[in-house]
């Protein structure tokens, strides 16, 4: 049975500002309450210690992993959960040593004994974490692996097959381009018209429209969120945000009241063409300015990435296209989504197992293919587009300064972007059988680079720019 990650596996909801450091073992500690509920010794659990693995805990502090884990211990969903919320919260625990456990039974938690940062790595994956929880006379240990993109798992993948971890397969299953190219000339069905139909396997079209529209409606209001909010980011590096400044400098004085009047507002400005750079530039960095300030973003498919996608769709609704609707968001993101499972299944979305090429190349190719295929291109087109932009972020490591996702992490967002739509561009005009290497290819090569690139690179923050500027130098 092929394994069926859907669309909204890839574009997920939550918090920043990392998917694989803070929403995977905020969704770890998440399934731990489910787990000790089922042991039925929720109730007699006294206290609980968080032990953090590999690059869990080399960078776990810049990204706010320690918190992830306290919050998801709270029973808070990271989804849903006011933001404005979340600093009370962590200071309470805190001050008083006392967690909410599942928002239901108080037990002694001090953050700075009961979370634990192992520089050592567990086997399976970079990303490990295991929690110990105590009662008056017995243990409860379980070890969780965040492998990217918000996904959390217990084992290795094929050990999680067997246990049927994978509850259903799709009417048309897919590891590989290739396979979704073949439905594509079979039922003679655009790419999002092939991924639509798998997703109504498992949802009805209105659950599907809904999510996808909410998906959208975050993504706008974060952008709008980080556009108009002035100031420093948190961490200590002192990172001045520059969507507010850019987007000063650019919107004009026609007054609007929401994200929607703003996206009309936008659509009047001037589009030179170093206008256009501008604006896709300033939607990236709004979208990960907000994510790096523990703000709601959409994976996309790691946080790190995030602003790759929604930039490149709102390019597509306010300069290419003006009469875009929600037919064409709904489209651009079912592309979109589907890319990146084809990155998950065949290589990686996690940077602590693939460097950055596993984040903004996979969010670059995911926003190339969807983008390709809104301007009319067919599908081959658009999955050569996604083999364009994935090609020219191979080797891309990963060496955030301080281990916060912000230097160079923002701006490397804007760059996917414009990749995106340069990979889109020279798409549409390539006769696909000129094409001299296919998609699966640079799916295969970007694994085989990750295993081959040094550990340094991969998320620790102990070699390139995480140790050429640190905190002294800012």
């Amino acid at each position: 049975m092929n394994e069926c990650i859907s669309v909204f596996d890839m574009l997920k909801i939550g918090v920043g500002p990392s998917s694989s450091h803070t929403l995977g073992p905020w969704r770890g500690a998440e399934r731990l309450l489910e787990e000790l509920r089922e042991e039925g010794i929720f109730n007699t659990v006294n206290r609980i210690k968080v032990d953090l693995y590999g690059s869990l805990s080399l960078t776990g502090k810049g990204h706010a992993t320690d918190l992830a884990v306290m919050l998801g211990l709270t029973g808070a969903d990271p989804e849903y959960i006011p933001v404005e919320d979340i600093d009370g919260i962590i200071k309470t625990i805190s001050s008083t040593n006392i967690l909410l456990l599942g928002n239901e039974k108080e037990i002694t938690f001090n953050p700075d004994t009961d979370i634990v940062f192992n520089k050592d790595f567990l086997e399976f994956h970079s990303n490990g974490f295991r929690f110990t929880a105590y009662t008056t006379d017995s243990e409860y240990v379980s070890t969780f692996y965040s492998i990217g993109g918000g996904f959390v798992v217990k084992e290795e993948r094929t050990v999680a097959k067997e246990k049927k971890e994978i509850r259903r397969s799709f009417p048309y299953p897919m590891d590989k381009a290739s396979e979704l190219l073949t439905y594509t000339q079979t039922l003679n069905k655009s790419i999002s018209e092939v991924v639509y139909e798998n997703e109504k396997s498992i949802r009805s079209e209105d659950e599907i429209h809904h999510e996808l529209m909410r998906v959208w409606d975050t993504m706008l209001e974060c952008m709008y969120t980080g556009c108009h909010t002035e100031g420093t980011l948190p961490g200590g590096l002192n990172v001045r945000r520059r969507a507010y400044d850019m987007h000063q400098k650019m919107i004009g004085d026609i007054p609007y009241n929401s994200p929607q009047e703003w996206l009309q507002v936008i659509r009047k400005t001037e589009v030179k063409f170093r206008q256009i750079l501008k604006w896709v530039s300033c939607f990236a960095l709004s979208v990960n300015e907000v994510n790096a300030a523990l703000g709601r973003v959409v994976t996309a498919p790691t946080n790190g990435s995030a602003g790759v996608i929604p930039s490149v769709l709102m390019y597509y609704m306010v300069i290419e296209n003006h009469d875009a609707n929600e037919e064409h968001i709904k489209q651009f993101l079912l592309v979109a989504g589907k890319i990146g499972t084809i990155f998950k299944k065949g290589a990686t979305i996690s940077a602590a197992m693939g460097g950055c090429q596993a984040e903004i190349g996979v969010s670059s190719a995911m926003a190339a293919a969807a983008l390709c295929e809104v301007m009319g291109g067919t599908p081959e087109q658009a999955l050569i587009a996604a083999e364009i932009a994935m090609e020219h972020h191979l080797g891309l490591t990963c060496d955030p300064i301080a281990g916060l996702v912000q230097v160079p992490c923002i701006e490397r967002n804007t760059m996917g972007a414009i990749k995106a739509i340069n990979a889109a561009e020279l798409a549409l005009e390539t006769d696909p059988k000129n094409v001299k290497v296919p998609l699966d290819k640079v799916v295969n090569t970007m694994w085989e680079t990750a295993k081959d690139m040094n550990n340094k690179y991969k998320e620790t923050s102990e070699g390139g720019l995480a140790i050429t500027v640190n905190l002294a130098d800012c």
